[in-house]
């Protein structure tokens, strides 16, 4: 994805950065192919109705109001109900991180300057020091989000929110009913396996065997494949609490 030109609106100033996703896609990518002549499948768009190959230029959109019946949508009508793209991040207000819900966090980009801003560099200062974050909108493809701007030492990171519609939550609270005991040994559990958070050390094993299985075979070797020993579980809780403490 290439840089994003786009402007922080904060007050009456205009700090003009370039966007970059941070997250990447780290699937390996596979092909469809016949499994007879191993040649790449084809879709085609095809009305069962008329029994033939329909092009692009024929399809509308629609949506279904009731079973088979259908309001249609040409690109133009849909191009005016288009949020107005102004390449602006409007700071709406600021807010404490802790605040939100992580729930609410979807997509960051990292936001930049082509050249040295003093307006950036105070923007970056300002957060740091007050601890805040910017709630601000954007509008990123056709879609208007909001976002958070925080500042961190790479510089300004921007973050989408889901909509409240968008998070589904039950509409019932768990209800927590534990003994001392239990809760006393689970505490103790907690203290033996705690650690600090080393993004380096968390492999992505699955994508990891992918990528040798792949090196193998082109190579002609087999495949290896590795499984972890099921562990034995235990049912009773307190039993389960007291083992897991003894083996640490």
């Amino acid at each position: 994805m290439p840089n994003i030109h786009s402007n922080i609106s904060f007050g009456l100033v205009n700090i003009p950065v370039l966007m970059n996703p941070i997250i990447r896609d780290n699937d390996t990518s596979f092909n469809q192919l016949h499994k007879t002549c191993l040649n790449r499948i084809n879709y085609i768009k095809y009305c069962h109705h008329c029994k033939k190959e329909v092009k692009e230029k024929d399809i509308i959109k629609g949506y279904a109001y009731e079973k088979n019946k259908y309001i249609t949508f040409p690109k133009e009508e849909l191009d005016k109900l288009k949020p107005e793209k102004n390449d602006e991040i409007e700071i709406i207000s600021f807010i404490d991180f802790k605040e939100v819900d992580p729930i609410y966090l979807e997509k960051s980009y990292i936001l930049k300057t082509e050249k040295q801003s003093k307006a950036y560099n105070l923007f970056c200062e300002a957060l740091r020091k007050s601890k805040k974050v910017g709630l601000a909108k954007t509008v990123l493809g056709t879609k208007l989000y909001y976002c958070l701007l925080r500042f961190s030492p790479f510089g300004i990171i921007m973050t989408t929110l889901f909509y409240k519609e968008e998070v589904i939550l039950p509409d019932d609270e768990i209800n927590l009913n534990v003994s001392d005991k239990e809760l006393n040994l689970a505490m103790r559990l907690i203290d033996e396996e705690t650690g600090k958070f080393e993004p380096d050390k968390y492999q992505d094993e699955y994508q990891n065997n992918i990528r040798e299985a792949i090196d193998d075979k082109i190579e002609g070797k087999p495949i290896k494949t590795s499984r972890k020993k099921a562990k034995k579980q235990v049912n009773d809780l307190l039993e389960a609490l007291e083992k897991s403490l003894k083996k640490k």
